[in-house]
């Protein structure tokens, strides 16, 4: 069994765009530029924010963060958006999801410019990554992508088993992994809530990516033996043991499965490194499109 580190892959990518970074500023040309909207002050929210800010910083892009009360009414945000659509000096827009339920996710997906959505949300965007045209890819999925690559696992003719269907994971997942490319070339099933006999597709299963949102819910009795597998999902539970008082767990009982996998993501340290890799991958593209660098 190998691990798949997303703290090492990503760490590659990152030290990639920090060169690429310096480069720009020794031709005097413009650095990306990525700006966060953050609505309320949800722990986890704040968390994944402060994540994304910091990895800026370490590679030299320019961040800014937006902080609006929970309270904000969705046509101000939207104006915001609208504003910073508009600011040519900004590459790269994320809305930190999710949003109060009086926001519509949607809309405000919506509002962002496709050539500014480096989340790779916007209806456009999604299109042209099912249609296998140069996108913006949601990180998520891009981020897996990034780390089989840089394990070198060829995917090619394996069976993938995706559990989850979500816009965010789920589906685009299901599409690139069965795209003509490498990664890719997979036979694909997306099981879901509503999935019978769960277990029997996941035993057929090469590769696994598990992103359901339900913590350790895939055991070592639904995986064969030297099967790949991705946790994506990631869940804080009360553990009185810990300092923090809560520990982070995936989608898989890791301790369980991973004795019989070729190789398996950690959590944490797996796939969310590379979830904000992929992310700053996506800016620096857009800042490259925008400005012609």
């Amino acid at each position: 069994m190998e691990l798949l580190d997303g703290k090492l892959a990503s760490r590659a990518i990152l030290n990639m765009l920090q060169l690429k970074v310096a480069q720009l500023k020794t031709e005097g040309k413009k650095t990306p530029h990525l700006t966060a909207v953050l609505v309320g002050n949800d722990g986890a929210s704040e968390t994944y924010v402060a994540a994304k800010v910091k990895a800026c910083a370490e590679i030299g892009y320019t961040s800014t963060l937006l902080r609006l009360e929970a309270d904000v009414s969705e046509n101000r945000l939207l104006s915001l958006i609208d504003e910073l659509n508009n600011d040519t000096d900004i590459d790269g827009i994320l809305v930190q999801l999710p949003l109060p339920r009086h926001i519509s996710d949607e809309k405000v997906i919506n509002a962002i410019h496709p050539s500014k959505d480096v989340d790779g949300f916007h209806p456009v965007n999604v299109g042209k990554m099912v249609q296998g045209l140069p996108t913006f890819i949601s990180a998520t999925p891009h981020g897996i992508l990034l780390l089989l690559e840089h394990y070198k696992i060829d995917t090619r003719g394996r069976h993938a088993v995706v559990i989850g269907r979500s816009n965010i994971v789920g589906r685009p997942m299901s599409i690139l992994l069965s795209a003509n490319t490498q990664p890719g070339n997979c036979t694909v099933t997306t099981c879901h809530s509503q999935t019978r006999n769960l277990r029997e597709f996941c035993l057929q299963a090469d590769i696994i990516v598990a992103a359901l949102g339900r913590p350790e819910f895939v055991d070592a009795s639904m995986v064969r033996p030297g099967a790949i597998v991705i946790d994506v999902g990631i869940t804080r539970l009360p553990d009185a043991g810990k300092k923090s008082g809560f520990a982070l767990k995936g989608d898989v009982k890791f301790d369980e499965v991973a004795p019989k996998c070729s190789y398996i993501t950690p959590v944490p340290g797996g796939v969310g490194p590379m979830t904000i890799a992929a992310l700053m991958k996506n800016t620096f593209t857009a800042c490259e499109e925008r400005n012609g660098n």
